[in-house]
């Protein structure tokens, strides 16, 4: 219970598509730890927390924008395309990588801004850099929708936005600046061994 967008996940990234699937408990937990938590989770998490530490969750505004900047938000916007060419053609396994490369593409552009070390020198840029980590955010609110119902549906009201609609897909404007987001909480949790262990031990019950 609570972990349906977990499963759809997993079954999705795992569809051979032509053929039959194999599912096994450490592939859910793995799946879950490395990629829902660590990638997607994570970067939603730092764009959210950072923005409630330091503009007390108000989206703040965009200025200058820098060559890496542009180079961001053009990736972002060549997402919907991507996205749309592999769910037209039923290769949704494809769908879910181009998904899961914006939430990359979030981690990577925090990482090498680093907004945490620059709020002390220079916070005016540090309100471009978190205005774009949040326009990437609610981007992944839309890209995902389709995947992971229920935890976008916990997203939007992170964001405190309605369901942007798919059309929006891959616009760097959706959250306007001064826009107050609500609270902020962990997208999804790590699965612990113990929780996999114990949904192995029930099928081996069930072989006996």
């Amino acid at each position: 219970p609570g972990k349906e967008d977990v499963l759809r996940y997993v079954l999705c990234a795992n569809a051979p598509e032509t053929k039959d699937n194999d599912f096994t408990w450490k592939d859910f937990q793995a799946r879950n730890n490395n990629e829902l938590v660590a990638v997607l989770g994570n970067f939603v998490n730092r764009a959210l927390v950072l923005t409630h530490k330091y503009f007390d969750g108000a989206v703040p505004a965009c200025g200058a924008l820098t060559d890496y900047d542009r180079e961001t938000l053009r990736e972002l916007s060549g997402a919907k395309e991507a996205l749309e060419n592999n769910i037209e053609n039923y290769r949704f396994r494809e769908a879910l990588k181009e998904a899961m490369n914006i939430a990359r593409l979030g981690n990577k552009y925090l990482a090498d801004t680093e907004p945490w070390k620059l709020i002390k020198t220079d916070p005016e840029r540090v309100k471009t850099i978190l205005n774009i980590a949040l326009q990437i955010t609610a981007n992944l609110a839309i890209a995902f929708e389709p995947f992971l119902p229920f935890s976008m549906e916990k997203l939007n009201k992170m964001l405190n936005v309605e369901p942007l609609g798919w059309n929006r897909l891959g616009s760097t404007d959706l959250l306007e600046a001064g826009h107050q987001l609500g609270k902020s909480e962990l997208l999804f949790e790590k699965i612990e061994d113990s929780v996999i262990e114990a949904q192995v031990q029930k099928l081996l019950d069930t072989k006996k």
